[in-house]
């Protein structure tokens, strides 16, 4: 068996030798690696003009050349340059609110959030409703008088038909709320909104939203809607508005799990009100003139 199996492998060993004899046998390498080289290759090329297109044969359509894509500059990308003079300050406070935040207004707007919706949506529609006071009296400082007067309307709506601002009416029938405040009104006559500032329980701000926010809390107690904001109930209604706002946030300090996160807030934060202050002005800008029509028509 074993010399059959010999006299069968031996001249099929033969074979297959002697077709690998009949090849050439090369070794393969591999290209040397240059990332530098390659690098400077790759911007090079993006950097170049696009090449036209050949023109089509006969009876086809003429193809425009392809419009090289714009380059992009460090001009085009937002600063992430803020100006914080205080930061030593800010930092302390940011961690401050961050301790409390997770000791005290966590837990307590945890519980909050067991409550039932009809009583949660009440307790927010009755703070949004005396948010409208802000919001009228502001619209008409900044010339908006149509918004002022949609405030209005809302307030007037909400306290009688709504039971006192618990239920929203005016969005039901397509009136929706539009807040506004003081720091929005400084921005849109000019006020820059200053160096960034972290408020103690309150967290990111600016100096204007700062100021904005104690000139709210001014106009609140000297308008003293249904007397809600003088003597021991304000320390109630304070609280419960802060309680609020956090079941209706969803921020949490340190989440990201990023070392950067006060920088990453910052400029958040920072970038959102300038993008709003851009809103408040676009209509007092001039149009862009189209270099191409002359001037005058």
């Amino acid at each position: 068996m074993k010399t059959a199996m010999l006299a069968t492998l031996v001249p099929l060993a033969l074979v297959v030798l002697g077709g690998c004899a009949s090849e050439e046998m090369a070794i393969r390498t591999l290209p040397e690696e240059t990332p530098a080289a390659d690098i400077a290759m790759a911007t090079a090329e993006a950097a170049a003009p696009t090449a036209a297109v050949p023109g089509p044969a006969d009876g086809q359509d003429e193809q425009q050349p392809a419009t090289p894509l714009p380059q992009i500059t460090a001009n085009d990308a937002p600063s992430m340059h803020t100006f914080d003079p205080w930061e030593r300050a800010n930092r302390f406070t940011y961690r401050f609110n961050a301790r409390v935040d997770e000791a005290v207004f966590l837990p307590v707007a945890n519980g909050y959030r067991r409550l039932p919706t009809p009583v949660r949506s009440g307790v927010h529609n009755f703070f949004g409703n005396l948010g409208e006071v802000h919001s009228m009296l502001n619209y008409a400082l900044q010339g908006r008088l149509g918004l002022g007067a949609r405030s209005l309307g809302r307030f007037l709506i909400n306290s009688t038909v709504g039971i006192g601002g618990l239920l929203d009416v005016a969005t039901k029938i397509k009136l929706p709320g539009a807040p506004t405040g003081l720091s929005a009104t400084l921005g849109k006559w000019g006020m820059h909104p200053g160096p960034y500032l972290v408020i103690p329980f309150l967290g990111p701000s600016t100096l204007r939203d700062g100021i904005g926010v104690a000139g709210d809390f001014g106009t609140s107690y000297s308008i003293n809607v249904a007397d809600l904001y003088r003597g021991d109930k304000t320390w109630l209604l304070t609280g419960t508005d802060l309680i609020d706002k956090r079941a209706n946030s969803s921020f949490r300090y340190y989440a990201t799990g990023s070392p950067f996160e006060y920088e990453t807030v910052r400029f958040l934060y920072v970038r959102k009100r300038l993008i709003e202050d851009d809103g408040l002005h676009k209509h007092s800008k001039p149009e862009p003139r189209d270099p191409d029509v002359p001037a005058g028509q």
